[in-house]
């Protein structure tokens, strides 16, 4: 079912909890508010969303070298107690994560990293081909917006679907982590090398910082 932007305004005012997770909990509970503030909680993203302003001091630079010594990453991955980067979950996630980001290649870690350079010129790409393929007029910016959406899915690290798991994003991940801890995380940032590679930088920006 579509759900309308202000029922999303309406769960992220009542809870606290991102957009993306909003609109997902709508989805499931077939656009009830009510019962989709219950579905946030017992999932354990306002559990995570809580945490979002303590400070993240430790944590770890977790690395991924591929088979054959031509792919690597490696990427830093923020908590608050050393304790907790030292456990088996924090360990696991970041392991992950690093595997992730070889086989996905994102961009930047959210979308609010990406340069409006980058996006104004995917817009116009996306406009452009809209009208060449004869859509009206007036329906071209939907068009075009919901062809941003998807790019952000492909560029933006937290909301790529898990390789491990298409029905989990990275955000999901992370949150289930922070969720599992009782502790908060952030992606702080990544590097991805592959042999022979190069990228400008208007093309690849830097990938830094995100908190849960």
């Amino acid at each position: 079912m579509d759900i309308s932007a202000a029922q999303v305004k309406e769960l992220r005012e009542k809870t606290g909890a991102g957009m993306m997770d909003c609109k997902s909990a709508l989805k499931d509970t077939g656009g009830d508010v009510d019962k989709a503030v219950e579905h946030l909680r017992k999932s354990g993203v306002l559990k995570a969303s809580k945490k979002a302003d303590r400070a993240t001091g430790e944590g770890i630079i977790a690395s991924y070298v591929h088979a054959g010594s031509k792919l690597a990453v490696l990427v830093e991955i923020n908590c608050e107690t050393d304790f907790a980067a030292r456990s088996d979950q924090f360990q696991m996630f970041a392991k992950d994560l690093a595997m992730h980001i070889a086989a996905q290649d994102p961009v930047v870690v959210s979308r609010e990293e990406l340069p409006a350079g980058i996006l104004d010129k995917e817009r116009e790409i996306y406009r452009e081909q809209a009208l060449k393929d004869g859509k009206p007029e007036k329906i071209v910016d939907k068009i075009v917006d919901g062809r941003i959406e998807k790019y952000y899915a492909e560029a933006c690290l937290l909301e790529q679907p898990f390789v491990k798991d298409g029905d989990v994003t990275i955000e999901d991940l992370l949150k289930q982590t922070v969720a599992t801890l009782g502790e908060n995380m952030r992606i702080r940032r990544f590097v991805r090398m592959k042999l022979g590679e190069t990228h400008k930088p208007e093309e690849k920006p830097a990938a830094d910082a995100c908190c849960i």
